[in-house]
């Protein structure tokens, strides 16, 4: 919602600054509009990425310097003030336009997600070997099946054997598991 918000504000910074920006205008309206908010140009485009996120301190540093009131980047403010021309232009012909695309499941999809993407990352960067090893030990015990209790009371010419759908995911986990390659060492 702050991310929504803190672009609702670069909207309006470049709606009072510039009639029509081109490429190049905009370019020069995120540096200024850092400046704006007293942060560094790259720092802004981290945020606009989603690398990096606005926190409690930033987003009341945002609301002051845009002179809106206390908790405003925390509050939906429903949607853009004004649609953009190609969907005015869509609607004026009596086009609809087409749903949003599915995210990808491969992507975090909320807060916490990317809170936990973030933290693995962290733990490899500073340490890749062990965190590959701990990982995939994790990951095997979490996709490894607990073995199932052997039938004793049946003789052993009516034993069913065990080759169900755990133990092909087993397998299947160990395939994967084999074919990765280890890790070079950096070169210090």
């Amino acid at each position: 919602m702050r991310l929504d918000n803190a672009m609702r504000l670069f909207e309006e910074f470049v709606s009072a600054t510039v009639k029509h920006p081109d490429a190049a205008t905009l370019r020069g309206l995120e540096r200024r509009f850092a400046e704006k908010l007293q942060i560094q140009p790259s720092y802004w485009s981290q945020i606009k990425g989603r690398s990096r996120q606005i926190g409690e301190r930033l987003a009341r540093q945002f609301e002051q310097l845009c002179h809106k009131p206390p908790g405003w980047m925390d509050i939906d403010h429903g949607a853009a003030p004004g649609p953009a021309p190609l969907t005015s232009m869509a609607a004026a012909m009596g086009h609809v336009a087409p749903p949003p695309p599915e995210p990808s499941p491969s992507l975090p999809a909320d807060d916490d997600e990317r809170f936990i993407v973030g933290l693995v990352l962290t733990y490899y960067r500073r340490h890749p070997q062990r965190a590959r090893t701990r990982l995939l030990d994790l990951l095997g015990e979490v996709l490894t099946p607990e073995p199932a209790a052997t039938p004793r009371a049946l003789p052993k010419a009516t034993a069913k054997p065990a080759a169900s759908a755990p133990q092909a995911e087993l397998d299947e986990w160990r395939r994967l598991q084999a074919g990765i390659a280890p890790l070079k060492p950096k070169k210090r």
